[in-house]
């Protein structure tokens, strides 16, 4: 089984700058971690610490061609066969438990969707890459739907919570608090000191 995991070094823009690069980079490790230990691991990305974290971590690393998330993904993808999955770097209270949870509808044809609180979406589970298209953005939980129609698959909506409960926000990190993985939880502890 493939994860694919884009990362940007922009990205986080709600968080206290202070704060941003540390935290991004604790998730996207917490994140790495719980995939590698589950299967192969793409992360894409042109942050050179992002690449250090991923790397260190097992995963492989692929260069993000700079056109957005959904083309990052495509990437991540080029050349995956069979299952895969696609979960961003921003949910610190990933299990491996939540990603097989993601790959069981794949397994069976459909595709997987998790739909963030805002209607992004945070993962997505693939009976093969070739299914992905870069539907990113407001309301893409929507547009992936709509495309599994289009191609004549079912689709599955999973409510995992660590996968729906992602980190835009100084308080949705303090929410996620010690049940996000080690990196994020020390992160969030210097923080409240």
């Amino acid at each position: 089984m493939l994860t694919v995991i884009p990362f940007r070094a922009g990205g986080k823009s709600r968080l206290p700058e202070e704060l941003r690069r540390e935290v991004s980079l604790a998730m996207l490790g917490d994140v790495v971690e719980v995939a590698v230990a589950v299967g192969e691991v793409r992360v894409v990305t042109d942050d050179a610490a992002g690449r250090l974290v991923a790397s260190d971590l097992g995963a492989r690393l692929i260069d993000d061609p700079g056109e957005g998330q959904g083309e990052a993904v495509a990437a991540g993808l080029k050349g995956a066969e069979g299952l895969c999955l696609v979960v961003n770097a921003d949910v610190p209270r990933i299990r491996a438990s939540d990603l097989n949870a993601l790959a069981v509808p794949a397994l069976l044809g459909k595709l997987a969707i998790v739909e963030a609180r805002d209607g992004t979406t945070n993962a997505l589970g693939l009976p093969r890459g070739d299914v992905f298209q870069p539907l990113y953005g407001a309301r893409s939980a929507g547009q992936f739907r709509a495309h599994a129609l289009a191609l004549g698959l079912e689709f599955e909506e999973l409510t995992l919570p660590n996968l729906v409960h992602d980190v835009d926000t100084l308080l949705d990190l303090e929410r996620v608090g010690s049940r996000a993985g080690s990196r994020t939880a020390e992160m969030l502890d210097a923080i409240s000191r």
